[in-house]
C-alpha cells in the first residue's frame, strides 16, 4: 500500500506477500523524506553500507543482498533521490523472490511518487561509463511498462546477487513504474562495472524524464493528451 503526499513528490510503501516484507520512503526531488515505519532506516542510521546522508539526500537500503543495496544506492543517489527501504526476504530459498520483489516495490513507490508526467520531459536518456564499461539508458514515462534489458553479463553470481536477477531487476522497476526502459551495456570487461554502470544510466536517465520543463506546466507530453 503506497500513501502519497500531496506537496511533493514523495510517498511510503508497505508491501507485503508470504514471500517478503518491504518497506520504504521515497522523495524524487531529494531533501526530506516522508514518514516511515522504519525509522531507524529513514533516519539514516542503518550500518548497511548503502546508507549516505547529505544536504541534499537522505539513503538507506538494506535487504539482505549487498550487491543489491550497492546497486539501488548508486540508482537513488545519481536519479537525486531521497531513498529508506528496507526488505526482509525468503533468502534461505534464494535471491529471487527478495530481488524481484523488492525492484517492483521501488517502481511502485516510484509511480505513486511522480503521480504525473503533466509539464515534465517524460523522455530521458543517458550514457554512463564505470571505468572501461559503458552503458546506455533510454527512458520513456509512458504508463506503458515495457523493458530491453541488455547487460552481456557473464559471471554467475556478483556478490550474492545472481547475474541473470540483475537485468531483471530492472524490468521489474520498470513493470511497477509503468514505463518503457531499454538499457544496453555497450561494452566492458568487468561484469561489476557493466552493471553498475547500467543502474548509473537509468538513474540519470531517470532524472531527466522527470524533469519539469518550464512554460509547460500543465500539459501532457502526447498527442493522446493522456499518459498517467
Amino acid at each position: 500500500m503506497a500513501s502519497t503526499t500531496p506537496s511533493t513528490r514523495s510517498t511510503t510503501l508497505n508491501r507485503t506477500t508470504n514471500e517478503t516484507t518491504i518497506s520504504l520512503a521515497l522523495n524524487l526531488d531529494g531533501g526530506p523524506l516522508p514518514s516511515s515505519p522504519e525509522e531507524n532506516i529513514t533516519n539514516g542510521t542503518s550500518t548497511k553500507h548503502a546508507t549516505q546522508a547529505t544536504t541534499t539526500q537522505t539513503i538507506a537500503i538494506s535487504t539482505g543482498i549487498g550487491f543489491l543495496d550497492h546497486m539501488l544506492h548508486a540508482l537513488a543517489k545519481h536519479a537525486h533521490w531521497s531513498l529508506a527501504l528496507t526488505t526482509h526476504g525468503d533468502l534461505h530459498i534464494d535471491d529471487h523472490h527478495t530481488a524481484e520483489d523488492t525492484c517492483i516495490a521501488l517502481g511502485q513507490a516510484f509511480k505513486a511518487a511522480l503521480r504525473t508526467t503533466s509539464g515534465l520531459a517524460r523522455f530521458g536518456y543517458a550514457y554512463c561509463p564505470l571505468d572501461e564499461a559503458l552503458s546506455r539508458a533510454v527512458v520513456d514515462l509512458s504508463n506503458r511498462p515495457y523493458s530491453v534489458v541488455e547487460l552481456g553479463l557473464k559471471r554467475e553470481k556478483i556478490g550474492d546477487l545472481s547475474c541473470e536477477m540483475i537485468p531483471h531487476c530492472l524490468q521489474s522497476f520498470a513493470q511497477g513504474a509503468g514505463v518503457t526502459l531499454h538499457v544496453d551495456c555497450l561494452r566492458g570487461e568487468n561484469d561489476h562495472h557493466r552493471a553498475e554502470s547500467a543502474f548509473k544510466a537509468v538513474a540519470v536517465a531517470l532524472r531527466m524524464a522527470c524533469a519539469r520543463v518550464a512554460g509547460r506546466e500543465g500539459e501532457v507530453p502526447s498527442t493522446k493528451g493522456v499518459l498517467f
